[in-house]
């Protein structure tokens, strides 16, 4: 199910989430996507592992120990070197204050357990399309920046 209009490269996903049969059954979901994924079980561990994994897009629970999935997710985005990452949030909170407070830390994207396979793989794909398409314009912009420089110095 390899889509032909992602970005090329190896997508790199990392599913954060304590419980193992949740992380084991995205993993399954995510197979028919051509990408790279790691696992995490807390929130600290999802912030090491995106550190050293730089996914472009993390499916995070939000009932996580040590540090929230909200915790988790505000970090990402006040970083300035992860705040590109694509945050997709997957809970089994579902009330409007917790969808809330997903938007207010800074999530992409919100959905409820349980996942539905095909609703999950449209939306990482969708998330994987916008984060080449945000990497392609941070590309282009520098490029710009870089011509205009050399032009005032000439």
């Amino acid at each position: 199910m390899t889509d032909p209009t992602l970005p090329e490269g190896t997508h790199r996903i990392l599913i954060a989430d304590d419980n193992v049969a949740n992380r084991e059954l995205l993993e399954a979901y995510l197979a028919e996507i051509d990408c790279e994924i790691e696992t995490s079980v807390d929130g600290q561990d999802t912030l090491d592992k995106i550190a050293s994994f730089t996914p472009d897009v993390v499916l995070l629970d939000v009932m996580m120990p040590k540090l929230s999935g909200f915790e988790v997710c505000k970090q990402i985005k006040d970083n300035p070197e992860t705040s590109r990452v694509m945050v997709l949030m997957v809970t089994a909170l579902n009330e409007l204050g917790d969808i809330e407070r997903a938007v207010a830390a800074g999530t992409d994207d919100f959905m409820s357990k349980p996942v539905q396979k095909v609703e999950l793989l449209k939306r990482v794909e969708n998330m994987l399309k916008l984060k080449g398409m945000n990497d392609e314009l941070e590309r282009l912009q520098q490029y710009i920046q870089a011509m205009e420089d050399a032009q005032r110095a000439s």
